[in-house]
């Protein structure tokens, strides 16, 4: 069987492109975050006070690789860690004003990355990509190391 007819090939294959696509537009706009510290930071915004447990299932990562991204994006002055109100041992996460500086001005650098991404596709050979990419790996979500959670509600979130 041809390497091109794989889908382990073919996604490892995209997700290098990907990558690579993502860390070009980044740095056009002047912003050091890989797309794993991009999706935290995005998350975390989305949802001020999440803890990294919820986090790291909000994205899919392993909750002992969180700590290093949410690490480097508090070390960039980013992200910064508060006591939980409800649980002192756990930490609430909450973009700082220079972290909502850095996502304004990537935004519009991740947009051109996910149109470099599907640049060959049409607009609805896009959708129907997405929506069976979206369906392959929602199949085998359970099977990852870091599966997939739900986006956080408020009663997931730290307060």
């Amino acid at each position: 069987m041809d390497m091109n007819d794989r889908p382990g090939h073919l996604a490892r294959r995209f997700q290098q492109i990907a990558v690579a696509i993502f860390h070009a537009e980044a740095a056009a706009v002047g912003c050091d975050l890989t797309p794993v510290q991009y999706a935290a930071l995005a998350t975390v915004a989305a949802h001020d006070g999440i803890d990294q447990v919820t986090l790291a299932g909000s994205i899919a990562y392993d909750r002992t690789t969180i700590t290093g991204v949410v690490d480097r994006l508090a070390h960039k002055g980013l992200l910064e860690r508060r006591a939980n109100a409800r649980d002192r041992r756990a930490r609430a996460l909450h973009v700082t004003d220079l972290g909502r500086e850095v996502l304004v001005r990537i935004e519009p650098a991740v947009d051109a990355a996910q149109r470099t991404m599907l640049r060959g596709l049409s607009e609805d050979e896009a959708e129907v990509f997405l929506t069976l990419f979206r369906k392959a790996i929602d199949s085998v979500n359970d099977l990852s190391r870091a599966p997939m959670r739900g986006a956080p509600s408020s009663d997931l979130r730290a307060d």
